[in-house]
């Protein structure tokens, strides 16, 4: 199934719980960075979440680093979304959950860190940039997700387009109640509205590798494998991805018709392993060209400089790309979170009702409790 360029289905790979699920995607990750063999001009661009389902495989991933199997220096990343409103360095934010989860503990440059600003003063036009700066990448090579009880993914909640792109979302009263234990149990203190990236934008990235574990998250792995494509479940829109992973547990396939998953696990014992048989890296410059949103007539004229700029790096065809700075000037993060990170359980949520503790997590953070080392993302971040 997957010796071809082109898979024509879905890998689905069926683990006992959250921890080998969690083991088997940070395997997947290192084996994909590594192949790929990134350099400062070309770098590995990696999708990813926040969120419960993500925190046991960051924590891997850490240590991993730690022993020296992987490093993140030539990696440039890009984050799912953000809320809107909410100070960065607010506890609840994500780039505060990024920080203290990951960024914090690995060598990743604070430059190639690329996170939604939920502050900015044109969040149509920070919704627009975000697009262009992942162009300017030449696309995203690998997008780690998570997905909702509700089949949702990002902030991409049940009736979001299908051929959406980084935007702003006004929240449902559902999330908005099921985060509120995030912020004292005070439902006026939830932000009401997030940035996201599209569904569209997922899709455009080279793979797509996506983590389901628990019972809650059982309806949505069968919506999303033996569903029909729905923009009320959107997930299932990985039906249409050329390389689509989805790792999950026991419990997350218990709405799976036994026949689904004794096909999804034949194909792994017939020699199929992901983490060694992904698609073919090849570094090309995507071409797709962000949709255009209603700017003014000076952003409009800067965007198609942007993509004048785009087009001519494209014709040198497989030229280096040298990756455009970005250090957030107003960046506070306190670093001694990711302490507090490692001591309890508190969980920072992706969306909606994904934000529940999935229970395989209890006993993970005992067993890694002192394993990661302090090295502060501070001393790296750049002083303004």
């Amino acid at each position: 199934m997957y010796g071809s360029p082109l898979p024509d289905i879905e890998r689905v790979i069926i683990r006992e719980d959250l921890q080998t699920v969690s083991e088997y995607i940070a395997d997947y990750i290192i084996s994909r960075i590594n192949s790929f063999k990134p350099t400062p001009a070309q770098p590995f661009v990696l999708g990813l979440p926040t969120g419960s389902s993500p925190e046991i495989i960051y924590k891997i991933l850490v240590q991993r680093h730690r022993q020296g199997e992987i490093s993140f220096k030539n990696v440039v990343t890009f984050n799912m979304d953000e809320y809107v409103g909410l100070p960065r360095d607010h506890p609840e934010s994500y780039h505060s959950f990024m920080y203290k989860h990951f960024f914090s503990h690995v060598d990743i440059a604070p430059q190639n860190i690329n996170i939604l600003d939920g502050n900015a003063a044109d969040l149509a036009a920070e919704c627009a940039a975000f697009e262009a700066r992942i162009a300017r990448y030449g696309g995203i090579e690998l997008f780690l997700g998570g997905v909702g009880p509700d089949g949702h993914i990002a902030f991409n909640e049940p009736g979001s387009s299908l051929s959406s792109r980084t935007r702003v979302k006004t929240l449902a009263y559902d999330t908005i109640l099921a985060n509120s234990r995030f912020f004292g149990h005070d439902v006026g203190q939830v932000p009401r509205m997030a940035l996201t990236v599209g569904i569209q934008t997922i899709m455009d990235a080279r793979e797509v590798v996506i983590v389901a574990t628990g019972a809650h998250k059982a309806l949505a792995v069968q919506h999303g494998l033996e569903g029909g494509i729905n923009h009320m479940w959107t997930l299932s829109a990985l039906q249409m991805h050329r390389h689509p992973l989805i790792v999950c547990d026991r419990d997350a396939t218990l709405e799976l018709k036994v026949k689904t998953v004794r096909y999804f696990e034949s194909i792994e014992q017939a020699g199929t392993d992901a983490r060694t048989q992904g698609p073919p890296l090849v570094y090309r410059p995507r071409t797709y060209v962000p949709a255009p949103m209603d700017l003014t007539g000076k952003q409009q004229q800067q965007q198609q400089q942007q993509q004048q700029q785009q087009q001519q790096q494209q014709q040198q065809c497989f030229v280096s790309l040298t990756p455009m700075p970005k250090v957030p000037k107003d960046l506070r993060i306190d670093t001694e979170l990711h302490r507090r990170a490692l001591e309890d359980d508190e969980l920072t949520p992706d969306s909606m009702s994904s934000r529940m503790v999935d229970s395989a997590i209890g006993g993970i953070d005992a067993t890694l409790k002192g394993d990661l080392v302090t090295d502060r993302m501070g001393s790296r971040i750049v002083s303004h």
